[in-house]
Formats: structure tokens, C-alpha cells, sequence
């Protein structure tokens, strides 16, 4: 997914803007990004993060980083930020989200004679071609305004000016962006989290499709909300940092109620109940109050030489990361009964390892709930559950071996009260080896977040999402 953050201040904003990105740390992998202006020009530095904190790599540039404004990434994909000279003027960019039709506004550009000197996996680097459809554009707003037009999928992105900050929240709000304020100062956040520590507070959550300009005195709206919101589920379930809000709502607090909800149910006795670490916690937390069972930790996570496996793209490599970052407790496990809770199940193939291990070490029986209902269509807009092929998905594999084709209507099994609903989740439960095995209901995960479900992407469980 990746995140952002932004600072305007009176006085030198580097401190802020250091710990502030990296408090967004959890978002991505593949790399990092900050960029500074003052009056002698911009300053960044871009690192791959894949095998190191983000804090490491970028804490011995510091003392060559000045300025009262800047901007931080956390990246999947694409080195940012961008510094980008333009008739617009000297500006940097960064940008979170997915470009589904990158190929063919490339294809648009070459068409008129446009070029790019950046590259990510050797294609066009989503970010610069962000910065070129504003710069076709007379101003910054109306440039931002044609990414609007011109993408499909999403983008949420900053650009850092002389004057300050202008932040853009994707045209359907996929992704957030919240806005802190402090004596002096004003950021901009993918997350709120980033703020408390930093002594911000919350003070304005983007619309969707808004565009602000902030400066240390405060921000300006340069174009009201869009009413059509698809704010991305996955940010409570899994994505989002427990301490974190949006919408004004709580990651930690829907989790407890996702956890809530799978308990009320459930009709299955158990001895206690665990989340997977670390998105799994909050869910197993309220299961195990709303059950009135223990909650403890039969999986211990080890992190101190396992800091990175948000999401390695080599198979091998994420089997290698899950086994290792677990260690199980063999004195919590034999004998018992117990329930694991999780944000999702995207491929199995991890979770399978883990299932047999409690089995060698004497569980008498694994259950497991999961948060959301079960993931049948790859993510068009934040790279979640993207892959070469959809039959990595576990549900998609379930229903190909059930239809024995994967062209099939998908509807029938994105409904959570059919038959082929049941049939698909048994296919999985079988393949995983578990006692048994319940996903959450649209219904109540709706419920737990407390919007609309029109205000929300579930595109990944029922295929739904605006255009």
C-alpha cells in the first residue's frame, strides 16, 4: 500500500517529518523516501527498506537535511520522492496508490512526444507520471484535478512547493489523509498515529477528491470533497496501525468489534483464544472477551532480527519470513482447544505450516476465524491480494477445484449465507488442515466499521467498487 507524511513549520522540520514517515513503516517494503526545500533548493534521499528499518537507513543523512517544509514516503514499489522541474516551478511528489491503466496513459505520452527518465521494475515510474499529467496543466490544482480524470484505480499524493504543501486524497477516497496541527506547524498523514509523539492533533480528515494547500499558518481547501466515497476496508482489518483513525474511527476498536462479532457466531468450545501476530490481536482480543475465554499466545512473534515481511513477493522467501517470525509455545498449545483469529486469508499457504505445527506440538483441536469474508477478487487499487494469477487466492483456488474452471459467476460465492459459499470455505478448511474454519460476514464486518457499505471498498470480497 505505502503511506505519506508532510510537514509545514515555523521553525526546521526535519525531526518531525524523520519519525513521522517512519511511523508509516508498516505500510510498505520497498522503499523510503524524504525531501526537504529551503532556500538554497531541495534535498532527498531514497533507500531500499527491504531488509532494514527505515530509521537505519536514513538517520546518518539527517545533518544534511534543512528546511521548514517536507515530504516522506513509505513506498511498495517505486523510488520517491520525485523532484520535478516544470513551468509549474520546482516542486517534489509522492504518491500512494495503484495506476490500473498505467500502460495506456504511458502509451498516451510517447504518443506526444513525452519521456521518462524514472523506472520501477523497468516500467514507467507511477509517481513521474503522476507529476506529468500536472504538469500538463496551467496549475497545480488543475494538474491534480486531471490525475482525477485521467487514472484508474487510485492515488492520494503530496507535493512539496517553496510555499508549502499541497495534499490530494484519491478521487474516491481509497486511501486517507489526515491533516495534524500543532503551535507553529501543520502535517499531513496517511496515518494519525504518526501524530501523538510528534504533539500534533487531529484536526481535519480529507474528503475524497479533496485537494489542500497547507502552510505553517494553516490550509486552504482548493476543491471541496467528492460525495461518492470507497474508503478501503483492509485499513481497519489488517492494514491500518492499531492507534490509528479514519474516518474518525478506530482500527483497534472495529477489530475488537470484527472479533466481537465472529464470537456471537459461534457455537464452538474452546480453552482460549489467540490472534495471529500482529494484525490478528485485536480481533482475537474481542472474540475472547465476547466468549469469556483466555485470551493468550500460543504463537510468539521475533522480531528483533525479522523486522521485514510485510509483504515479500518471492513465495519461497514468505514462507521462510512466517516460519521463522513464529515461534510457537509448546507449553500453551498441548492439549488444548483453541481458537485463532486473523485479519484475512489471502493465499494459505503460511498459515497451513503453522496449523500442522500446533498439531505436532499437541493442540487437540485448531479453529480459526477470520475478520472479513473470504477473498475471492485481487485488489485493483491498493495492491493488496494482487498477483500473477487469481488462483493464488485461496478462495479462488477452492472454487476452480469445486467448478474446475475459474471462469465461472463468482456471485454465489461471495454471498456468505449459500451453499457455495459453505462448499468454497470447506475446500479451504481441508487444504489448511483446521478443525474448522468461519470467515465473517459482510454484514457484520460492515457493522463493525460503522459507515455505509457505500462508503466502502469491498471490491476484494464481493467484486463492488465505483469505476
Amino acid at each position: 500500500m505505502g503511506g505519506l507524511f508532510g510537514i509545514v513549520s515555523r521553525e526546521d522540520c526535519v525531526t518531525d517529518l524523520f519519525y513521522g514517515t517512519d511511523y508509516h513503516s508498516h505500510l510498505g517494503t520497498k522503499r523510503g523516501g524524504l525531501a526537504v526545500v529551503n532556500k538554497k533548493g531541495f534535498t532527498r534521499s531514497i533507500h531500499n527498506i527491504e531488509n532494514a528499518y527505515f530509521r537505519s537507513k536514513f538517520e546518518p543523512e539527517l545533518k544534511d537535511f534543512k528546511g521548514n517544509h517536507g515530504i516522506g514516503v513509505i513506498s511498495d514499489y517505486d523510488a520517491q520522492p520525485l523532484i520535478i522541474n516544470s513551468h509549474l516551478g520546482t516542486f517534489g511528489i509522492v504518491t500512494v496508490g495503484r495506476i490500473i491503466n498505467l500502460e495506456s496513459l504511458g502509451k498516451a505520452a510517447f504518443a506526444r512526444r513525452k519521456y521518462f527518465s524514472e523506472t520501477s521494475a523497468s516500467r514507467i515510474n507511477p509517481t513521474e507520471l503522476i507529476a506529468m499529467l500536472i504538469c500538463d496543466k496551467g496549475s497545480f490544482e488543475e494538474g491534480i484535478r486531471n490525475v482525477y480524470d485521467s487514472v484508474k484505480g487510485s492515488c492520494s499524493l503530496l507535493l512539496l512547493t517553496k510555499k508549502g504543501i499541497i495534499a490530494a486524497r484519491d478521487k474516491f477516497g481509497r486511501t486517507p489523509l489526515m491533516i495534524g496541527r500543532r503551535e507553529g506547524a501543520y502535517a499531513v498523514s496517511s496515518e494519525t498515529c504518526a501524530f501523538p509523539n510528534l504533539g500534533y492533533d487531529t484536526d481535519y480528515y480529507l474528503g475524497p477528491g479533496e485537494i489542500v494547500s497547507i502552510s505553517a499558518d494553516g490550509y486552504e481547501r482548493l476543491k471541496t470533497p467528492e460525495e461518492k466515497m470507497q474508503i478501503c476496508s483492509f485499513l481497519w482489518v489488517y492494514y491500518g496501525y492499531p492507534s490509528s483513525d479514519y474516518e474518525h474511527i478506530n482500527v483497534e476498536s472495529v477489530r475488537y468489534n470484527c472479533g466481537k462479532a465472529l464470537a456471537k457466531n459461534d457455537d464452538v468450545i474452546a480453552d482460549l483464544a489467540s490472534g495471529i501476530p500482529d494484525s490478528g490481536i485485536g480481533h482475537a482480543i474481542g472474540y475472547a472477551n465476547e466468549k469469556g475465554i483466555p485470551y493468550m499466545r500460543p504463537y510468539v512473534k521475533y522480531t528483533p532480527t525479522w523486522p521485514r515481511s510485510f509483504m515479500p513477493q518471492n513465495q519461497t522467501v514468505r514462507d521462510l519470513v512466517a516460519r521463522m517470525k513464529l515461534i510457537p509455545n509448546k507449553a500453551i498449545i498441548g492439549g488444548k482447544r483453541l481458537i485463532f483469529c486473523d485479519d484475512s486469508i489471502v493465499r494459505g499457504t503460511q498459515l497451513k505450516d503453522n496449523v500442522q505445527i500446533l498439531f505436532e506440538y499437541g493442540a487437540k483441536e485448531v479453529h480459526m476465524r477470520v475478520a472479513c469474508p473470504t477473498l475471492i477478487y485481487p485488489c485493483e487499487f491498493l495492491n493488496f491480494s494482487t498477483s500473477r494469477s487469481t488462483l493464488d487466492l485461496a478462495g479462488r483456488k477452492a472454487i476452480c477445484e469445486i467448478e474446475g474452471t475459474d471462469h465461472v459467476p463468482l456471485e454465489g460465492y461471495a454471498n456468505t449465507c449459500s451453499a457455495k459459499h459453505d462448499e468454497m470455505v470447506e475446500k479451504i478448511r481441508k487444504r489448511l488442515g483446521l478443525t474448522s474454519l468461519k470467515f465473517q460476514t459482510m454484514q457484520d464486518l460492515v457493522q463493525a466499521i460503522g459507515l455505509p457499505k457505500e462508503k466502502l471498498c469491498t471490491h476484494c470480497w464481493d467484486g463492488s467498487s465505483y469505476c
